[in-house]
């Protein structure tokens, strides 16, 4: 292809609104553009990549077995209101309605429909197994919007689904899926981790995501470097404690602690390691009655060391929390504790109230938490003591970095990633919601196994971006480059020679399939590099008039810090040599 051919629509400078630096370069290259808050479109040059990571998306989902179909974008709430989910799901689900009052909804995933699909199409067990993936526009509505296409409204996401006669199978088509994410994403290039994680809001009880590694990402991942280990932070273990509770050294005293109502301000004014005290969080759980309205409420005070984050996660798994909680409120506070916010603990409550502690509390002697009373804390606090032992003892906190892996094999570290990818494995969540059956091998009916699996089409490029780029712009890798060689011709408008030379090295080149494009434009050779480094090309040869009269021409990756010369006859077997997988 010819660049006077294309549209190339390069900015010096990124829009105000552009926070990260995919949004920036992608804005700066000309791939996008804003057409409203999180709706952006795909501009020749972006799309050339989005069409680059869907071919190879198709090509491991055919290859694993599964097959293609097309879901509608607008989809019946019918289908939606058999799960649940259409009131459930909040208001990340766009609902319209049609001319006749008639609710819709705008795709966001398609579980329903699909399960519709299957329990139309699969009748018996012959049938199965069965995946159905479709590469389809989707709409969430978000809150805030941002990240360019990191986060956005309107996005390609790829979403496959199988369906299998029982657990076990159902769990030997994830495996399958799995291995096809791991071909899909190491033909990327990119570098990325795949982490054991939380199913969410999709539900299901086996789930992995694949996260590209970048410094900018909004995951944090926790692995072992000495074994595989890998999961989210919302998932990783924290272990208990290997040791047993040391014994009691300390008298119980009330300390005072003016104006002091966080941990880290308590354990500066009193000299003591931050690990030694104990933060108080309150939850609220509400019982509703037949006509919807709070019947009771539970209160519950969670226990963590004061170094130590909450996992709500690992929270929301507690029997009892399991239904939903809330933070409590400052009047249930008071009730129960008979002091505000900041000065709370366990010993001389008001009210009772749950007691869960975590894993790290319940071996800790000798600890300080708040004392009910504005300006003081108590030292010295011991279990069976000052206080009954916990009624809970639960793993309710975040890992952090030196905690020891769940697998025996060493400290955990963390590093940040930008999921791209989520495989689950659901059972019978939608199938049973939605009566979807076959007839087993005596003719009788059961709920079919379901998986669902996603790779973010147009979120990809974003987070390849956040991995590989330098002042310059975006170094993308060949798999997915807009284009994976250009040719820079130097004053081709003014020299038959170099003009000749370019031509027929283009025209070589896409013979022996190489995607190519030759910068014909005419521009400054300045310019004309500026350009191609910021859009990020990956390989460029430069010809020139001086290199052609010494035989040479210029080749450089876009890594190099130099170019390199290489003997014009010779160009096209060093090309083909440097882009072998």
């Amino acid at each position: 292809m010819k660049a006077s051919q294309f549209l190339i629509s390069t900015l010096k400078e990124a829009p105000a609104d552009a926070e990260v630096v995919s949004h920036r370069l992608m804005t700066r290259a000309g791939m996008i553009k804003k057409l409203g808050a999180g709706i952006y479109t795909y501009m020749p040059m972006g799309l050339r990549v989005i069409r680059k990571v869907e071919a190879i998306v198709r090509e491991e989902m055919n290859r694993a077995g599964a097959i293609e179909c097309t879901m509608p974008v607008v989809q019946p709430a019918e289908l939606w209101q058999e799960t649940g989910r259409f009131e459930k799901m909040g208001p990340e689900l766009l609902r319209i309605k049609d001319r006749h009052e008639r609710d819709f909804i705008v795709q966001p995933t398609s579980e329903e429909v699909v399960t519709d699909i299957a329990r139309q199409e699969f009748r018996s067990y012959k049938q199965l197994p069965r995946n159905l993936y479709q590469i389809q526009t989707k709409f969430r509505d978000e809150r805030r919007p941002r990240f360019g296409l990191m986060r956005g409204r309107e996005f390609i996401m790829k979403d496959a689904y199988s369906f299998d006669r029982d657990a076990a199978s159902a769990k030997a088509s994830y495996e399958r899926m799995a291995q096809a994410y791991r071909r899909i994403f190491d033909r990327f290039g990119l570098r990325y981790r795949a982490v054991a994680a939380d199913s969410g809001a999709i539900g299901g009880d086996l789930s992995e995501e694949f996260q590209v590694i970048a410094a900018t990402g909004e995951d944090a991942i926790v692995y072992c470097p000495d074994s595989d280990y890998a999961a989210n932070l919302e998932k990783a273990e924290a272990l208990a404690p290997r040791s047993d509770r040391p014994a009691a050294c300390a008298a119980l005293v009330r300390t005072p602690t003016p104006g002091k109502s966080t941990c880290p301000d308590v354990a500066q004014l009193l000299g003591v390691p931050l690990a030694t005290t104990v933060k108080s969080i309150v939850l609220a759980t509400d019982r509703l009655d037949g006509a919807g309205q709070v019947a009771g409420t539970q209160i519950w005070l969670l226990l963590l060391r004061g170094d130590h984050d909450m996992n709500e996660v690992k929270v929301a798994k507690l029997p009892g929390l399991d239904a939903g909680f809330r933070f409590a409120t400052a009047p249930e506070i008071v009730e129960h504790f008979g002091a505000k916010p900041g000065y709370l603990g366990p010993v001389g409550l008001k009210r009772p109230v749950q007691v869960v502690a975590d894993r790290d509390v319940a071996v800790m002697a000798d600890w300080i938490c708040g004392a009910n009373e504005e300006d003081f804390h108590l030292t010295g606090v011991n279990w069976g003591r000052d206080l009954p032992e916990p009624a809970v003892v639960a793993d309710i906190r975040n890992v952090i970095e030196g905690d020891p892996s769940p697998d025996g094999k060493g400290p955990l570290a963390i590093e940040r990633g930008i999921e791209v990818g989520h495989v689950f494995y659901l059972g019978t969540k939608y199938s049973r919601a939605m009566n979807a059956t076959f007839l087993d091998e005596a003719g009788k009916p059961q709920f079919m196994e379901m998986g669902c699996y996603g790779i973010g089409i147009t979120r990809l490029p974003a987070a390849a971006i956040e991995q590989n780029h330098d002042e310059r712009g975006i170094i993308w890798p060949d798999a997915i480059a807009p284009f994976t060689v250009v040719i820079c011709p130097i004053g081709m408008d003014r020299s038959a020679a170099v003009r000749e030379a370019a031509e027929t090295l283009h025209d070589r080149l896409a013979a022996s399939g190489v995607d190519v494009l030759l910068d014909d434009r005419g521009e400054r050779p300045g310019a004309m590099f500026a350009d191609w480094e910021l859009i990020g090309v990956p390989h460029r040869v430069v010809i020139s008039d001086r290199g052609l009269g010494e035989g040479q021409l210029e080749y450089q990756h876009r890594r190099d810090s130099a170019a390199t010369k290489v003997a014009a006859s010779g160009i096209v077997d060093f090309l083909q040599n440097r882009l072998k997988p």
